[in-house]
């Protein structure tokens, strides 16, 4: 049998009493719950009382306990939506009453407010210009405010499963502001080389002055003569400094993986991930025989047949969870996509999003369920 699950937030749930048997109703029998979460807009269609939920930055969701955070990075608490200390066991116990399972959706590095608080502990590109979202998990007081997230979440709740997102460096690309980078034309190669970071701790595994020198060279020619910077990271910077930075990346997203699952005590941990190491965002670049989760979830938002060849290529015995979007163009293509996903290789499917799917997208997800056991 497939597993069908559901991302979902807090603010869903909380506040609404039929909201836990709303997502119910759509078949699924897992929900992917918001526990650590970046800033968001976000619509709730059938909430009693909000239309828009802002949340304004980075959070958590769950019970704070302030002596538990001895660190320089401490998550703060939203303000937003609904008054409660403890959004995620409240949400999740309405989830349980409605006979749900409920998994903890952890996002580790991506947080602008707490980036902005220790501009040191943020990616730095070869420019010596910060990413105030991005997060550095090569640095030890960010790691150690990753570990403790997921050390919080367990030793307070009984959930069976931990969704990791952002386990890894975010990069040049992201949604921010009135986002203005788009008419530069950088191509795919010159972002991944801006997403590159050589703060103080990558700078001391990586060459960082004859990799910077050499990022600068390659972004300015693209930006300023129109000469592309290579077709990916390997071509542009050369086999020996790719490689040192992909063995970089991977010693570190392993690393946090590995202490992560010891912390789980048990507990399955869904990494989300692509295999490609040029790869920075919530879905971590890596080889995938480089980590041991429980499961990787690969994001298959894009063209079929490109997602289908991803999971048919992925090369690895842990298995596979396919997130699939559901607010899509044609949510009326959604079941036949998800029967293939699994022909691919998927062992479980987690639907993005069920609070924010229309009527029609949130029956697309019901026939996907129905249809694929």
């Amino acid at each position: 049998m497939v597993r069908h699950g559901a991302f979902a937030y807090t603010w869903d749930l909380i506040g609404d009493p039929a909201g836990a048997a709303r997502i119910a109703s759509l078949g699924v029998d897992t929900v992917t719950l918001q526990a650590a979460y970046h800033s968001v807009r976000a619509t709730t269609a059938w909430h009693p009382r909000h239309r828009v939920v802002h949340a304004g930055h980075a959070a958590a969701y769950f019970r704070l306990r302030p002596e538990r955070w001895s660190g320089r990075l401490r998550p703060p608490a939203p303000t937003w939506a609904v008054e409660d200390e403890d959004r995620f066991g409240t949400a999740s116990a309405a989830l349980t009453a409605a006979g749900l399972r409920t998994e903890a959706w952890m996002v580790l590095t991506h947080s602008s407010v707490l980036g902005r608080s220790a501009p040191d502990l943020t990616v730095r590109n070869a420019y010596g210009e910060r990413f105030a979202h991005a997060l550095c998990p090569a640095q030890p007081d960010v790691r150690e405010y990753a570990l403790m997230l997921v050390r919080e979440v367990c030793d307070q709740y009984d959930v069976p499963a931990l969704m990791l997102e952002a386990c890894g460096w975010l990069g040049f690309d992201h949604l921010s502001a009135h986002e203005k980078t788009g008419g530069a034309d950088l191509s795919a190669c010159a972002r991944d080389l801006l997403s590159i970071c050589v703060c103080s701790a990558c700078s001391e595994i990586l060459d960082a002055d004859d990799l910077s020198a050499r990022i600068r060279r390659l972004v300015d020619h693209e930006l300023q003569d129109g000469v592309l910077a290579g077709d990916n990271l390997i071509d542009a910077l050369g086999p020996s400094l790719a490689k040192a930075l992909f063995e970089h990346r991977s010693t570190v997203i392993s690393g946090l993986v590995r202490d992560n699952t010891e912390l789980a005590g048990g507990r399955e941990i869904l990494l989300m991930a692509t295999d490609d190491p040029q790869v920075t965002g919530p879905d971590v670049g890596l080889n995938l025989t480089s980590a041991s989760p429980t499961a990787y979830t690969l994001k298959c938002w894009d063209e079929p047949e490109a997602a289908i060849a991803r999971l048919k290529a992925a090369r690895t015995d842990v298995p596979l969870v396919a997130n699939v979007n559901a607010l899509g163009d044609r949510p009326d293509e959604l079941p036949g996509l998800v029967d293939r996903l699994v022909a691919a290789g998927a062992s479980e499917v987690r639907y993005y999003h069920a609070g924010l799917a229309s009527p029609a997208r949130q029956a697309a997800i019901r026939a996907a369920v129905q249809e694929v056991n």
